[in-house]
């Protein structure tokens, strides 16, 4: 064999060992946005089953702030269904929502001293607003994870690969206009 044999034969073997590598690195960066919504949906998860909590504490103290609670209600019925369907985008409206109720829910509560007493209610303010900072650094998480996946399968040579394989870009998972906004303290109490 000459040399030219064995340099074309290292080329190719380089070329499809290159090849693999991003192709690997491809699927890792696709499940890495799957695991990043997999986190999300087990904080949701965990803080939908202790808002009903919340707010079954809640209506032992207020009967008739009755409009406050169904709107909570509403928001966490809208991103449980947002989630069975898999919509990203509905599930970040639908949390937008469910983050003002929950906001105009611990307002509502300052009109109340023994309800902020409470300690059951106090126990679970404190674990919603933790799961509340837990869920937003998840999101910060995904829409990292998501950037990364989608910038890779557009840059040469990955999307060569990328198109080949059929790797779709992921969606971000973006916040309504009211979630973006300063949050008026003073409407949240009147």
């Amino acid at each position: 064999m000459e040399i030219v044999t064995f340099v074309l034969i290292g080329t190719v073997i380089a070329i499809l060992i290159y090849g693999v590598l991003i192709y690997n690195n491809l699927v890792r960066l696709k499940h890495d946005v799957s695991k990043a919504w997999s986190n999300i949906d087990v904080l949701l998860k965990q803080r939908h089953d202790e808002l009903p909590k919340l707010v079954e504490t809640c209506k032992q103290y207020m009967k008739f702030e009755q409009e406050t609670l169904e709107k909570v209600m509403l928001a966490r019925s809208a991103v449980s269904r947002a989630l069975s369907q898999g919509d990203v985008a509905a599930v970040g409206a639908a949390e937008s929502q469910m983050r003002l109720g929950l906001g105009n829910l611990f307002a509502v509560a300052e009109n109340y001293p023994d309800l902020k007493a409470n300690e059951t209610f106090l126990h679970l303010q404190s674990r919603i607003t933790g799961l509340e900072n837990s869920i937003a650094d998840r999101r910060e998480f995904y829409n990292e994870s998501v950037n990364i996946n989608n910038v890779r399968i557009e840059q040469f040579p990955d999307l060569i690969l990328a198109k080949q394989f059929g790797f779709k870009p992921a969606e971000l998972l973006e916040f309504d206009e009211t979630e973006l906004k300063d949050v008026d303290m003073g409407a949240l109490f009147s």
